[in-house]
């Protein structure tokens, strides 16, 4: 039988988001204007995501969470979103994993305070990829959990490990990575390119790959150093597609060739409430279209529209829509424009 669905395995946590009015200087205070519990972290964020953008295959998660209200809370919404959780695993030894996400309102811009707790404890050993039918292993995030950002059993991180035995089970992988220093990023990301078939990376994690600057001195994204970046690790992976994005747009790199180049959705200001899984929306809307054999520039456009969609919440997934609402929404604000 045929493998179908995206298992998103790694990173299950749970985020507890704090819309404050401005960033206060040490031994000051800020006034708390909205917060919200939510699902979070790249396994949490995947699943949820495809299923809110309405996927027509099976998802199912891969995690380790805490025998305790947060716990139960990540896998009561495996069961509201219908998301297989056979293989989400319980542990009373630590807490589940959580994320404190401050987001400022008048910039949108996040700081993440993390507990580890039970992502500390996962190991290879939870990844049981011959039981599930799925065709698409997402993982993460490298940087975020002890046992698989060491050495394991002879390979240089127990992602490679993870990532190995996706592909032995016949599944194909992507990883999502994590905004770390660029030399952490590169330690993290190299050792895993031989093992990856979807690349779906932003502008910084880029650079720090490839070695390729990917950002201009101002902070923004260089257009041709992201697809100069894609190119490159194209060439040091075994990936058939790579794509880096960033606010402004996208530049895909694909093993025949192809190097497609995708403006953004024209989001309006006052829409925006925080990019708080943005990333995690645009990844989905890759795997929705490569799971679908959909032509890659409709994945890179539902992969747009899907971030566009999140920006309207701050928690991870709280405003992503049905795929064909994402579009029609991002039609509706319009697309910016390609660059010379």
């Amino acid at each position: 039988m045929a493998r179908r669905g995206v298992v998103s395995a790694g990173c299950w946590c749970v985020d507890r988001n704090y819309l404050i009015n401005h960033w206060p200087d040490e031994e000051k205070h800020a006034t708390i204007l909205h917060d919200e519990l939510q699902g979070g972290g790249s396994g949490t964020n995947m699943a949820v995501d495809l299923k809110r953008l309405g996927a027509p295959f099976p998802v199912e998660g891969i995690g380790l969470v805490g025998d305790d209200s947060d716990g139960r809370f990540l896998l009561g919404l495996c069961d509201q979103f219908g998301i297989d959780r056979r293989q989400m695993r319980v542990t009373s030894e630590v807490p589940t994993s959580v994320t404190f996400v401050m987001t400022v309102k008048a910039t949108g811009k996040r700081t993440f305070f993390y507990l580890p707790g039970s992502l500390a404890r996962i190991t290879p050993d939870h990844f049981d990829f011959a039981a599930t039918g799925a065709a698409i292993a997402h993982l993460g995030i490298p940087g975020t959990m002890q046992v698989l950002d060491s050495p394991w059993q002879g390979d240089a991180l127990g992602w490679v490990t993870v990532l190995r035995k996706a592909h032995a089970a016949g599944l194909r992988t992507s990883i999502e990575m994590a905004s770390l220093p660029p030399a952490r990023i590169a330690e993290l990301a190299r050792p895993c390119l031989p093992h990856l078939d979807y690349i779906v990376i932003n502008d910084h994690e880029a650079g720090a790959v490839s070695g390729i600057a990917a950002l201009r001195e101002d902070g923004t994204a260089d257009w041709e150093g992201c697809r100069s970046a894609a190119v490159a690790i194209l060439g040091q992976s075994a990936a058939e597609l790579v794509v880096i994005h960033f606010p402004h747009g996208c530049v895909a790199a694909a093993r025949d060739g192809t190097v497609k180049v995708q403006p953004a959705v024209r989001v309006p200001r006052e829409e925006i409430a925080g990019s708080n899984g943005a990333g995690d929306a645009f990844a989905a809307g890759i795997l929705f279209g490569m799971h679908e054999k959909w032509p890659l520039a409709d994945s890179l456009a539902l992969a747009h529209a899907s971030a566009a969609a999140s920006l309207r919440s701050i928690t991870t997934n709280g405003s992503v829509e049905n795929w064909k609402k994402c579009l029609a929404l991002a039609e509706r604000w319009g697309w910016r424009e390609t660059p010379a």
